[in-house]
Formats: C-alpha cells, sequence, structure tokens
C-alpha cells in the first residue's frame, strides 16, 4: 500500500492518501470517467467493507425530512449499513449524525480540503467523523470552498454507494445532480414522497415521476440491497397479576372472550376487566366477535 501520513492543522488527526494502487482505495470509484487519485482520508477504511447507502437531500430541510432521515438512519445503524453523505447542513449532517449517535459506520465525502470542514459550523462534526467513520476528498489539504467543487464532489458520493435516497430536495438541489450521477453510473435512486406544496418535495417527487423507487419506510430501502432484518421482539411487559394471566393465556394465539375464565383461573368479570386494562395499554385488541390477541 503506498500512502502519505499527515498530521491535520484542523482536527489533529491522520491524513492517508490513497492512489488507485493503495489497498483501501474503494474499487467502486473506479467506474467513475475521472476516478479521483490521489484520494485524501481520515478515518476508519473499515467502514467501506460494509453495506453502504448514500442519504443526501436539502440545507433547508423540514421537520419532516429530518424525521425521515432518522428513522431511516436508526434501521440502517441496525442493519449494520454505512451511511454516505456530504456533510452539508440539513439531510446530510442529519444522516451523519444519526449513523453516529447509534454506533454505525458513515462516510463523508467533502468537496473542500481533507481538513477543510464546510460548513465551518461543521468543525465538531468532521471531528466525529474523523475519529468514529470516515472522511474523503480528492481535493488536497487545505483547499477552501470554491465553485464547481460540490458536483464534482457528488459523483464520489453516487459511485460508493450502490443506492443513492434523496429525502428532501428542491428541482436544481445538489442532491438531484447526485441522483442524476448515480443513475448514469447505473445505481439504483430512490426519493421520499413528501407533501406537493413543499419546495423541499418538489424534486423528491419529480424523481418518483420519473421512475425512482418510492421510499416510504426504512425496509423499502433496505430490500433494494437485499436487506432483511428481524423485527426485534418486544419486551415482556410487566404486568399486574390478573393482567399477567390473560396475557399468557394469549401466548399462542387468538382466544374467545368466554374461554378465559378456564385458561386463567379467573372469573369473567375479571377477565373483562384484565382485557379493559390491556387495550388502554396498547397490548390487546379485541374484535366484534369476541376475539382477544395481542397486538
Amino acid at each position: 500500500m503506498t500512502f502519505a501520513s499527515i498530521a491535520s492543522s484542523e482536527s489533529s488527526l491522520t491524513i492517508h492518501q490513497w492512489t488507485k494502487d493503495s489497498a483501501d482505495y474503494p474499487c467502486e470509484l473506479l467506474d467513475l470517467a475521472h476516478a479521483p487519485s490521489p484520494l485524501f482520508s481520515i478515518g476508519d477504511p473499515e467502514v467501506l467493507n460494509r453495506p453502504r447507502i448514500a442519504v443526501v437531500g436539502t440545507r433547508k430541510s423540514t421537520g419532516y425530512g429530518e424525521r425521515v432521515t432518522r428513522n431511516l438512519g436508526l434501521a440502517f445503524a441496525r442493519a449494520g449499513v454505512t451511511v454516505v453523505s456530504g456533510m452539508a447542513r440539513g439531510i446530510d449532517s442529519k444522516a451523519h449524525r444519526t449513523a453516529l449517535e447509534n454506533g454505525a459506520g458513515t462516510v463523508a465525502v467533502l468537496g473542500t480540503g481533507i481538513d477543510v470542514p464546510y460548513p465551518v459550523g461543521h468543525r465538531a462534526l468532521h471531528r466525529s467523523i474523523g475519529a468514529q467513520g470516515l472522511i474523503l476528498s480528492e481535493n488536497p489539504p487545505g483547499t477552501s470552498a470554491r465553485l464547481g467543487a460540490f458536483p464534482k464532489r457528488n459523483r464520489i458520493i453516487a459511485a460508493l454507494a450502490p443506492l443513492t435516497i434523496v429525502v428532501e430536495a428542491d428541482f436544481r438541489s445538489g442532491a438531484i445532480n447526485t441522483a442524476t450521477q448515480a443513475l448514469e453510473l447505473g445505481r439504483t435512486v430512490g426519493a421520499v414522497p413528501g407533501p406537493i406544496d413543499s419546495d423541499q418535495s418538489r424534486g423528491t417527487n419529480q424523481l418518483i415521476k420519473d421512475g425512482a423507487q418510492v421510499i416510504t419506510k426504512p425496509e423499502d430501502a433496505l430490500a433494494l440491497m437485499g436487506i432483511t432484518v428481524k423485527p426485534e421482539k418486544p419486551p415482556t411487559p410487566l404486568l399486574p397479576d390478573t393482567e399477567q394471566k390473560v396475557w399468557d393465556s394469549l401466548a399462542d394465539g387468538v382466544k374467545l372472550t368466554d374461554d378465559l375464565p378456564a385458561l386463567t383461573d379467573l372469573t369473567l368479570a375479571e377477565c373483562l376487566a384484565a382485557i379493559t386494562s390491556l387495550e388502554i395499554m396498547g397490548l390487546v385488541e379485541c374484535t366484534l366477535a369476541g376475539e382477544i390477541r395481542r397486538r
């Protein structure tokens, strides 16, 4: 492996320089017409060895977009997926932070030098990603933001992940540019639908009209990656004695209300009171036919 190491004045982290021959160089970038070389990195390249999904979106994110991004990020963390994004304000930073908060891998691709956080308010986020994930840039250390650098950066995000998800974006935006470059590379693009009267969702809704995969829940994205996550078994609730007896009697399926006294050694009145209590707690549901089942 050929690389150089330099001390980063911004973050006091080590900068590595990769060429196309370096062992850690992401082979997916070779699909690009002009693959970046050298490629600078800070952090742990091991995060590249996991399944990767790019999550991108507008800098002017709404509460809806940030909520969706967090829900996606939580599911991706549980599935062992590395999130790739651009460390911009809004959706990008929310995707990175959710990954970091949940111990998942994340990759930030910069349009500036590897040691130049952009925006400057993301210095702490830059340091956190460098310490817990991976930062990449094709620009030499010390390079400041300049015109045209970010669309060029977007091609690296698009190439790194087999799936790019756009959460919120207007018609002309960096996120739509990333999605377009992903399609040109033969990658899959997904989009989260949004309100038809929201500027932040005009681009994503248009992507869906143009044939992008519709992402309405995290499982949609994971299915596109061929990843199936076994649902977490809910914890056994701590219940009063009568409710516990009724709850236990429903362990193997649907029961009739009239059968519960024999199964629980309770009176019918006690069973009905326990059922009402369990319904209020959201643990069981009752049908008009008198059947009781766990939710």
